[in-house]
């Protein structure tokens, strides 16, 4: 296998920066033919880099929470939005549809060629996840971007409801 830094990938992200969206959704290639099996993510770290457009000079947050389901990888994480400017730029990209794809950056470490084209990978290294405009599988998009007016309005409510049981 070549040693080489691979990139394919639902997205969504709040006014606080919490992001999650599906980075690898099963049953189906990528624009090139690749389908990456379930167990590849066998081992996959608890944390990993958030980047924009898989430059490594442009982090801009955190993977914290790496899952697969039945979908696919699965990943929640944080846009470090107090502290990294290009974070709050990235936010607002994502915030309009700008921006609305996930990749994940990964070194192959097992391989079959797949009828028709493409690699059944079996086993991976994941290395990275980036925000992208264009991800190299169509189905990886942000999923979850939830907006802190969205949780003020919940808060308000719970207020509302807490306010008028302790009135009874």
């Amino acid at each position: 296998m070549a040693d080489f830094l691979e990139i394919k990938a639902n997205l969504s992200v709040s006014d606080a920066g919490e992001i999650s969206g599906i980075a690898w959704p099963y049953g189906s290639p990528d624009r090139v033919g690749d389908v990456i099996e379930p167990k590849a993510f066998a081992g996959a770290p608890s944390l990993l880099p958030m980047l924009f457009a898989h430059d490594p000079t442009q982090p801009v947050g955190v993977w914290n929470e790496i899952s697969t389901s039945g979908v696919g990888l699965t990943l929640k994480g944080q846009l470090l939005v107090e502290d990294v400017v290009r974070a709050r730029e990235v936010r607002a990209l994502v915030k309009s549809g700008a921006v609305t794809g996930l990749s994940i950056g990964f070194r192959t470490k097992s391989a079959t060629p797949r009828k028709g084209g493409g690699r059944i990978i079996s086993a991976l290294e994941l290395v990275e996840c980036s925000l992208v405009t264009v991800p190299c599988h169509p189905g990886a998009r942000v999923t979850s971007a939830k907006s802190a007016s969205d949780v003020l309005k919940i808060a308000e409510a719970i207020n509302r409801a807490a306010s008028a049981l302790s009135r009874k």
